[in-house]
C-alpha cells in the first residue's frame, strides 16, 4: 500500500530508525516523532499521516494522555505499538481511544499486517455523511445544520455517527453503550439518554429525528427532501 503517510512516535531511536528503514522499504512515507511535544506539534502545523504509531512510554508524557486530546479533532487510526504488556495496560490503550494495539517484542511483518489492516478500515470511512440538512465529517469529528457547526463532543458525534449508520432500524441501547463507550453497559442506560437528549437538541432544523422505541432503543429518521 504505496502513498501512505505514517507517523511514527517513538522515543527509542534504534527502534525509530529500524522500523522506519523497513515501512519506507513498503512504499510507506515515515514522519517520526522522538517526542509528544514533536508529535503535536507536526500535527498542529498540517501533518494528515493516515495513521499513526504510537508508544505509550514517552519522556514527555503517556501516550495514553496523547489519545484524548487526539480524538477530540481527529479519527486518525493508531496503533499503540508499547512494550506496556499486562490485560490492563491493553484495556487502557483502548479505553484512551487508540484502534489497535501491538505489544513489543514483535514481529516486523505482524507490525505491517496491523498498519494495512488499520488503513483498509479506515479507508471504509465516508468523507461525509449527509441526512436532511444534517452534514457528518467522521474523519475531523464535525457536523453541521447548515452552516451551524453543532460543536459535538467526541462521545455525541459518535454514537450520532452510528444511529445514521442504522436508519430506519432499531438499536438497543446496550448496543449502543457498548460500541460508543466501550464497556459492558450493566445497569447504565442514563448515560445513552442523556447522549440523545442533547443530540435532539442540537439536530434541531436539521430534519433529523431520534425516536425512541417501544422496549427500549432508538431509530434515526431523515428529511432527504430538506437537503
Amino acid at each position: 500500500m504505496t502513498g501512505k503517510t505514517l507517523l511514527l512516535v517513538e522515543d527509542d531511536l534504534e527502534v525509530q530508525d529500524f522500523n522506519t528503514l523497513l515501512l519506507e522499504h513498503e512504499g510507506f512515507t515515515v514522519v517520526a516523532a522522538a517526542t509528544l511535544t514533536e508529535a503535536r506539534d507536526k500535527l498542529e502545523n498540517g501533518l494528515q499521516p493516515d495513521a499513526i504509531i504510537l508508544d505509550i512510554g514517552m519522556p514527555d508524557g503517556s501516550g495514553l494522555d496523547f489519545m484524548p486530546h487526539l480524538r477530540e479533532t481527529s479519527k486518525i487510526p493508531v496503533l499503540m505499538l508499547t512494550g506496556y504488556t499486562a490485560n490492563e495496560d491493553v484495556v487502557r490503550g483502548f479505553k484512551s481511544g487508540c484502534d489497535d494495539y501491538l505489544t513489543k517484542p514483535y514481529d516486523f511483518s505482524v507490525l505491517l499486517m496491523r498498519i494495512l489492516r488499520l488503513l483498509e478500515r479506515a479507508e471504509q470511512v465516508p468523507d461525509r455523511v449527509v441526512k436532511g440538512r444534517l452534514v457528518l465529517y467522521p474523519m475531523s469529528n464535525q457536523a453541521f445544520v447548515g452552516n451551524k457547526d453543532l460543536l459535538l463532543a467526541e462521545k455525541e458525534f459518535n454514537l450520532l455517527l452510528l444511529l445514521t449508520q442504522f436508519e430506519n432500524n432499531i438499536i438497543s441501547v446496550e448496543y449502543l453503550y457498548e460500541k460508543i463507550w466501550k464497556l459492558p453497559m450493566i445497569d447504565n442506560s442514563s448515560a445513552v439518554r442523556k447522549t440523545v437528549s442533547r443530540l435532539r437538541d442540537k439536530l434541531e432544523g436539521s430534519g433529523c429525528v431520534i425516536n425512541t422505541e417501544r422496549g427500549g432503543g432508538y431509530s434515526f429518521t431523515s428529511n432527504q427532501d430538506l437537503q
